[in-house]
């Protein structure tokens, strides 16, 4: 059965029908999913398509979109209706399709609409050869896959959701009915009284199908006859407008997704402590007839999920009222719909219950871990295997406790429970931390003794430890932290990662925008490589976009027209004379409302070999710096007002924040002839002099960066204080 097949000629299909996208180029809305370098464009483009399920409501383009597709692809497309098709039909659909893949290699995309419309077993019928490859699935849904489509199908499938269009997507589509003389009204002259084509895309409500309705009805019936000689003008009245379109009632369909939107929004109002948008979704639900127990069991996970530990009476509370509504009933009983539901919303807030999930993740991830001698029970076996021996009674000791060992040996130092600062939490937090270090210091050094030793004369080993000692991973991670604290991103927005070097500025990004394009400039091969290996257990089409180029010539490699959220990179104005070039550029490829964050290492203000130098040198060593810091060379030659000049020329609504980092760096025999060769011969030393002045010692070398940004929520509305703990759980 071929859904985009019909018996009526061109010029007999319903407006709605003639004037559907052939192409990618001519589909309207759905930016977020379809807009260059979104996923599902470069999937649909590159023929790489795996399954998907479309869902969104009517008129919202999914039977369009799989049109598209079928325009586009060179695998064999496949329609069923699940309204009209079974099993019957599925089964003709799975022997062709089996007969095209062994005869010709080639692949199948079937695509069911109405999937939700199928019972259980009829989508298992179908899960088998979706698994091996058989079919390519491309599902329609209006409802929910989540809850009406087959987990096993949904687990396979990516979820793709379409919006309702805009009223200027649909006054882009309405005008191309109206103009296009092939397919829609432009052999003659469609006139709309002033509103009237406005309240039609109004209370069409997103939906192109609705709009393009209420056109061809307004359009076909004001002239006494049609269609009218070529050229005629149809004068459409705001009056006939408001006939040619019903407004539409939305119900509250307990069935339906509605419904779970309606006691989303109240649990979320519950748990981002607004009363009174709680008590209006309450209102909605009760006035509509939701079952009462249903609204007290989802009240009782939230007193424990989101309130927990920050008031522990929360869960006693909501369970009392939904016992007395039991006792009470309707009407009155939404006494205590309404009570439990002010209480909950108005009490502090955590959600540090959550770490059980984490302990329950360590228990299904890893062996078993034994359970620790003294904590075995001794009863049994305590003499022959000596069980329970070394175990101290927190009952005989000072405040009834006493710090012992109790997690797995395996496990110490492992943190489940993170104590909010809230209500009773706050109380307790202080003394739950204190506790939880005298815990890790009754370890004894025979668990970490073998997670401390190395083998001498390892240099790679060397290397690793003289970084992790200085602390400068620690301070990139919190450079990062800072210089991304308001990010706000959409899932399918784009963003650029230059000098993305091994990719800490990229991940981070990555993880909030899975249906976006993330690109990568590197200055190496070598770079690109390891990106390449952490991104490769990503699927291909996931994977970022990384070019080996410098962060200026980048731009001639990418898609003319691609447009990025964020742009982010760390040094790309160290020459800043030479550099500042390129910040004209990164305005060009910014989205209207994009972002730049930018971190730079200031070279003139780190710290100099000179504050370290024996009092015989330093006077020798302090003219050479002399020397260097007042060269033209465009790396040391400008400071914090040559910056900040370069980057407000290009963005005046731009700020700069500066950090000053101090780490502990080892002045290794070939860092310092690499310093010796690269500016400090001129100095009057020679290279054994210099090196042996300092070689083998600690020093605190101090470094200066500036956090640069622009298009940020802080500076826009002050700032967002919980993207504080949400970047720095990326980072870590």
């Amino acid at each position: 059965m071929d859904l985009f097949s019909s018996s009526l000629s061109r010029s007999e299909e319903p407006l709605a029908a003639r004037m559907r996208p052939r192409t990618l180029d001519e589909y309207v809305g759905q930016e977020h999913i379809l807009g260059k370098g979104r996923l599902l464009r470069r999937a649909i483009q590159a023929d790489q398509l795996s399954s998907v399920i479309l869902y969104g409501p009517p008129g919202t383009g999914k039977t369009t979109l799989a049109r598209v597709i079928a325009n586009t692809t060179e695998s064999h497309f496949s329609t069923l209706n699940a309204v009209l098709s079974g099993v019957k039909e599925l089964r003709t659909e799975i022997e062709d399709a089996k007969r095209r893949r062994e005869m010709y290699g080639m692949r199948t995309i079937l695509f069911v609409d109405e999937v939700h419309r199928w019972n259980k077993s009829q989508q298992d019928a179908l899960l088998p050869w979706v698994e091996n490859g058989t079919f390519i699935l491309i599902g329609a849904t209006t409802e929910n896959p989540y809850f009406e489509v087959n987990a096993a199908l949904v687990s396979r499938s990516r979820i793709f959701q379409l919006k309702k269009l805009s009223d200027s997507d649909l006054m882009h589509i309405a005008h191309d009915a109206i103009q296009d003389k092939e397919r829609g009204y432009g052999k003659y002259s469609v006139v709309f009284e002033d509103g009237a084509l406005e309240h039609l895309v109004s209370v069409a409500a997103g939906d192109a199908r609705s709009l393009l309705n209420a056109i061809e009805l307004a359009v076909e019936t004001t002239p006494d006859s049609f269609p009218p000689p070529e050229g005629s003008e149809i004068y459409i009245s705001k009056e006939t407008a408001e006939e040619s379109i019903q407004r539409r009632a939305v119900l509250y369909d307990k069935e339906g997704d509605y419904h779970f939107d309606v006691i989303s929004a109240f649990i979320k109002s519950l748990r981002g402590s607004d009363t009174d948008a709680a008590l209006y979704w309450l209102a909605r639900m009760v006035a509509a007839g939701e079952d009462p127990r249903f609204i007290f069991r989802r009240m009782i996970i939230l007193a424990a999920e989101d309130v927990g530990m920050a008031d522990p009476m929360a869960v006693s509370v909501a369970v009392a009222d939904a016992e007395a509504f039991d006792r009470i009933g309707l009407p009155e009983g939404r006494f205590h719909l309404a009570h439990a539901a002010i209480y909950l919303s108005t009490c502090p807030k955590s959600n540090s219950s959550l770490g059980f999930f984490d302990a329950l993740s360590d228990v299904e991830k890893e062996k078993a871990e034994e359970v620790p001698n003294h904590l075995r029970d001794p009863s049994r076996d305590s003499k022959g295997f000596g069980h329970g021996e070394g175990y101290m009674y927190p009952h005989s000791y000072k405040d009834h406790w006493v710090a012992q060992q109790y997690l797995p040996t395996g496990l110490q130092g492992k943190v489940y429970y993170k104590p909010s600062g809230m209500g009773y939490e706050k109380r307790i937090r202080d003394e739950v931390m204190l506790r939880r270090e005298a815990q890790l210091e009754a370890v004894t050094e025979d668990v970490y003794k073998e997670n401390l030793t190395f083998s001498p004369g390892d240099r790679k080993r060397e290397k690793w430890i003289e970084r992790a000692m200085s602390g400068r991973a620690e301070v990139l991670l919190e450079l990062t932290k800072r210089l991304y604290s308001a990010i706000d991103i959409l899932r399918s927005d784009n963003v650029l990662v230059l000098n993305a070097s091994h990719g800490l500025l990229l991940w981070p990004l990555m993880k909030l925008n899975p249906e976006g394009l993330s690109v990568a400039s590197v200055c190496s091969k070598s770079d690109k490589e390891v990106i390449d290996h952490f991104s490769s257990s990503l699927e291909e089409i996931l994977r970022p976009m990384v070019i080996v180029s410098d962060a200026y010539s980048v731009f001639d490699k990418l898609e003319e027209g691609l447009l990025f959220r964020v742009i982010s990179g760390r040094n790309v104005l160290s020459r800043l004379s030479e550099d500042s070039n390129i910040l004209p550029r990164i305005r060009e490829r910014l989205e209207k409302d994009g972002m730049i964050a930018l971190i730079q290492a200031i070279p003139v203000l780190s710290s100099r070999l000179s504050s370290f130098a024996p009092e015989s040198i330093r006077g020798k060593l302090e003219e050479a710096e002399k020397i260097i810091y007042s060269s033209s060379d465009p790396l040391v030659s400008w400071g914090k007002k040559e910056l900040e000049e370069a980057v407000r020329n290009v963005f005046p609504e731009a700020t700069v924040e500066y950090s000053e980092n101090i780490e502990t760096r080892h002045l290794y025999p070939e860092s310092l002839r690499g310093f010796y060769k690269g500016s400090y011969s001129i100095s009057g030393l020679s290279e054994d002099e210099f090196v042996s002045a300092f070689s083998d010692r600690d020093v605190k070398w101090s470094n200066t960066v500036a956090l640069i940004r622009s298009g940020f929520a802080e500076e826009k509305s002050g700032g967002r204080g919980e993207d504080w703990a949400m970047v720095n759980d990326l980072v870590h």
